[in-house]
């Protein structure tokens, strides 16, 4: 089985900037701009605001059982579903998460993690 990866790092504006600004140079010269996907924080503090040791936990249970609705996966935590909601909805905008919403008897909401491991970049 194959390791699947999500690449977390820690870049400052205008590191981001300078990437999009060599990307675009590239573009330009009609070169081949290879596709990296990651996440990036301003700096360490807001990486800890974001990736919580509940959300963490949350990554992990949502691998691990597979929960079929958010309504379950609250249930496995031994937490409120609105605050699990509102904690998926942050990490599918950050696109740590996928939710898939299903018509069967009635709407479901089904979170899941199609990675293995998070790497942490941060450069010295």
């Amino acid at each position: 089985m194959r390791v699947k990866r999500v690449r977390i790092g820690i870049k400052s504006f205008e590191e981001v900037l300078e990437g999009v600004k060599e990307t675009m140079k590239k573009i330009e010269r009609g070169e081949k701009v290879k596709e990296r996907r990651g996440y990036y924080f301003e700096n360490l503090e807001a990486f800890r605001r974001a990736l919580t040791k509940k959300r963490l936990e949350m990554l992990h249970v949502i691998k691990k059982e597979r929960p079929s609705s958010v309504y379950e996966l609250a249930k496995i935590l031994n937490r409120d579903a609105k605050n699990v909601t509102q904690d998926l909805e942050y990490l599918k905008d950050i696109g740590l998460v996928e939710i898939k919403r299903t018509r069967e008897k009635k709407v479901r909401t089904i979170p899941r993690v199609d990675y293995d491991r998070i790497d942490l970049q941060i450069a010295v």
